[in-house]
């Protein structure tokens, strides 16, 4: 039986404060670094993506960095089925940041959103019994998840307000994301989907809490790093009701992706600087901060984009484009009967492990 929250046992014990402290470190170093970057814009771009792309690798959705950053969703156009699965995760991520910003909130409307788009059906909530979770390896069953659809309404409704009221449980936000995650998953609202939705729930709910301005740490990486260890300790809490190595396991990841995402968005502002510096010098009457932030916000950059970012003729975004590949500031490829225009700095940033 899945108990309501809040839960009636002590989940801030002195192991998991002292953890916590080194995690609320990290992440405030992580939101002050991110103003570092001239337009944010570029890291929700780039970052949403390439955390889209983790976080549907653990579900077994595999694709390379050059597929996904080749594909666009404004354009309809991918370049494998499983680009457009990351890029509709990238989409949903962004639609929920849309609906928190204007309404304060993390809803069960909002969730119901989210996974829509990421499954592009309107299924909602389990209806139909049936819905087990298999051991990968072996097949057998690991765990049921409510089967009830009435069940599953009145436990998603007390995360809702578990989610939104702090009245209910006067705990770290960051100890609270934890149990809400651990808490969606065991409830497994949705057919499918409820992986990917559950970890764009827990960045938008620190967003939500003002831990961060803009939803880009993303914890898949470090999820994807550990993922016998996640689904082993998301049982473990089932099966015991011991909550400190599971939220210890979240607080380690909150700490460990800050950390990672303090010393990329370093290399990637440092990288921008150079291209800057660089660009100038080489191609005077050819820069303006529109044309960077471009080049950074689109790894793989395509004379449409610099139509509608710069907004000058497309004769002349070719000759823009074609003088920074002249000047080995971007690489050319021809895939079909697209051409890309590709920031190989940016890429073996992106995709460092």
């Amino acid at each position: 039986m899945i108990p309501f929250l809040p839960l009636q046992v002590e989940v801030e014990t002195k192991t998991v404060l002292r953890k916590l402290a080194a995690a609320h470190q990290r992440l405030a170093e992580f939101k002050g670094v991110i103003t570092s970057i001239p337009n944010q814009n570029i890291l929700l771009e780039t970052l949403t993506l390439r955390e889209a792309k983790e976080s549907s690798a653990i579900e077994n959705i595999i694709s390379t960095f050059a597929e996904v950053y080749q594909s666009s969703v404004y354009s309809n156009l991918f370049a494998s089925p499983e680009a457009k699965e990351v890029h509709l995760y990238a989409e949903a991520l962004k639609q929920g940041f849309n609906l928190i910003q204007s309404s304060g909130l993390l809803t069960n409307n909002h969730i119901l959103k989210i996974q829509s788009v990421i499954e592009q059906n309107d299924a909602g909530f389990r209806k139909v019994p049936g819905t087990k979770l298999l051991n990968e390896n072996t097949g057998e069953v690991v765990y049921m998840p409510p089967q009830d659809a009435l069940e599953i309404e009145s436990l998603m409704q007390n995360l809702e307000a578990f989610i939104n009221n702090d009245e209910l449980a006067d705990i770290d936000p960051l100890i609270k994301m934890a149990i809400i995650h651990h808490q969606f998953e065991t409830i497994h609202p949705f057919y499918d989907g409820n992986g990917r939705t559950g970890r764009i729930i827990n960045i938008l709910y620190l967003v939500n809490k003002k831990l961060l301005d803009i939803p880009v740490l993303y914890l898949s990486r470090y999820i994807i790093s550990k993922k016998s260890e996640y689904y082993e300790q998301l049982q473990k809490v089932r099966e015991t009701g011991n909550w400190e190595p599971w939220i210890l396991f979240i607080l380690d990841g909150v700490e460990n992706t800050a950390k990672e995402g303090v010393l990329l968005i370093n290399a990637i502002h440092k990288a921008m600087q150079k291209y800057k510096h660089e660009i100038k010098a080489k191609l005077p009457k050819l820069y303006s901060q529109d044309l960077l932030n471009n080049l950074f916000k689109y790894p793989y950059t395509k004379i449409e984009f610099i139509e509608r970012d710069l907004s000058v003729s497309r004769s002349t975004a070719i000759r823009y484009l074609e003088e920074l590949v002249k000047n080995d500031f971007l690489k050319k490829q021809k895939l079909g009967r697209e051409s890309y225009y590709v920031n190989n700095s940016l890429i073996e940033l992106l995709s460092q492990n």
